[in-house]
């Protein structure tokens, strides 16, 4: 079993940055991929990026690509999202994810543990 807790959320205005981390238990951290997904009230929950268990491949959503980087540190059993330039469009409750095939995936069905989410508000 696996646990993930979000952290990191907040209130920001456009244009800012935040970093969402999110810790995992459980010692099998390294060999899973780990993916972030956000759901922005009234839309169905959508992926955002995914990195692989060594880190080596990361995939983003288009709408963030260029503004968003995924990390992890294997030591610390975690995962991080850096948001810059953030947009009002980039309000949603943001969700790490784990449990799926170690390459990565785009797909929520493939992930088999989930956090509770943090909220990221941006402003205009």
């Amino acid at each position: 079993q696996v646990q993930l807790v979000e952290s990191g959320g907040g209130l920001v205005q456009a244009g800012g940055s935040l970093r969402l981390s999110c810790a995992a238990s459980g010692r099998t951290f390294s060999t899973y991929a780990m993916a972030w997904f956000r759901q922005a009230p009234g839309k169905e929950r959508e992926f955002v990026a995914t990195i692989s268990s060594g880190g080596g491949n990361r995939n983003y959503a288009d709408s963030v690509k260029g503004r968003f980087t995924i990390s992890r540190d294997n030591a610390k059993n975690t995962v991080y999202l850096q948001m810059n330039s953030l947009k009002p469009e980039d309000t949603a409750v943001y969700y790490c994810a784990t449990g799926g095939p170690s390459y990565g995936s785009r797909l929520e069905k493939t992930y088999a543990y989930w956090g509770q989410g943090t909220q990221v508000t941006v402003s205009s």
